[in-house]
């Protein structure tokens, strides 16, 4: 079924699949950084494979970004709240949750947060525990490890993007930090940094770069499956756990359930694949296994 989800500002085209008969539940899909079409694999895996369980699931393209910049994480979790209730209108009073990827998984957990009533559950792939800035940071130089660079290029690299961070907050004039980068896209290995040759002429256009997650879990009152492949090149997966048991703890009844993909690295897709062929198996069993356990608790909550 083709709808639209009405945001503030925006709107933004949806696909909603729908189990035959009664459902049990729905999940609405958020988007990873260049994940932002509704026809992204990940997301179709979901529509291939939760009907059949009795559960519907919400896609839609993430609304544009403005000059470049990220939407913020505030405005994709507004935008995942029109689209809980886009849903809603059209299943009816089931309990829906929210499927976050790397940064939907910001994403949801905000929402979820802010929203506790309206979000029964999060699945989140990918989900990082320390800051957009910190997670960069980490995944740049491990882009550079894994390409043979040494120890020297990755020092550089992370002055590079401190001195970066430093300017979008405001902390040191463009000039400075726009001659740094002028030294630094002179390296072999700049191009594996994610910085643009030439910077915004003004600062604050990041404005999550020091968002804490730990600040949206704490709050958090609804169960919690989390998958995180064993090779992420893109986060640091011990920090980002270690961050999950901590400040989900908090909650009176905590319900967190983790799951290590072998043989998977960012995406839940075996040895880097880059499509439905190719992602886990134990990804899909995990979580419909999960969602057979979860779900008769939450429809009678």
């Amino acid at each position: 079924m083709e709808l639209v989800v009405e945001a503030e500002g925006a709107v933004l085209p949806a696909s909603l699949d729908l189990p035959v008969g009664h459902a049990r539940a729905a999940v609405v899909a958020l988007h990873g950084a260049e994940a932002g079409q509704r026809s992204f694999f990940l997301y179709e895996h979901l529509a291939d494979q939760l009907p059949a369980a009795g559960i519907g699931v919400l896609r839609y393209d993430r609304r544009p970004a403005k000059d470049g910049d990220d939407v913020p994480l505030a405005v994709q979790a507004a935008d995942a709240y029109a689209a809980v209730e886009a849903l809603r209108r059209q299943i009816g009073d089931v309990p829906i949750g929210l499927w976050g990827f790397s940064q939907g998984a910001w994403a949801a957990t905000v929402a979820a947060n802010t929203k506790p009533d309206d979000i029964a559950f999060l699945v989140l792939v990918s989900s990082c525990g320390v800051s957009p800035a910190r997670q960069m940071r980490f995944g740049t130089a491990e882009q550079l490890r894994r390409n043979g660079f040494d120890p020297a290029a990755i020092a550089e690299l992370i002055d590079l993007r401190t001195t970066v961070e430093e300017f979008l907050r405001g902390d040191i004039p463009r000039a400075t930090a726009q001659s740094v980068v002028d030294h630094a896209a002179e390296r072999p290995w700049f191009p594996l940094a994610y910085i643009p040759r030439q910077l915004p002429e003004r600062s604050g256009t990041w404005a999550d770069m020091d968002f804490d997650p730990t600040s949206a879990i704490a709050g958090l009152q609804c169960p919690v499956l989390l998958f995180y492949g064993e090779t992420d090149e893109w986060m640091p997966i011990g920090d980002s756990v270690a961050a999950w048991r901590h400040a989900y703890a908090i909650g009176d009844e905590p319900d967190l359930t983790i799951c290590r993909l072998h043989g998977c690295g960012h995406q839940p897709t075996l040895n880097g694949g880059p499509d439905l062929a190719d992602i886990s198996p134990r990804y899909t069993s995990t979580m419909l296994a999960w969602f057979d356990r979860q779900l008769p608790a939450l429809s009678t909550a």
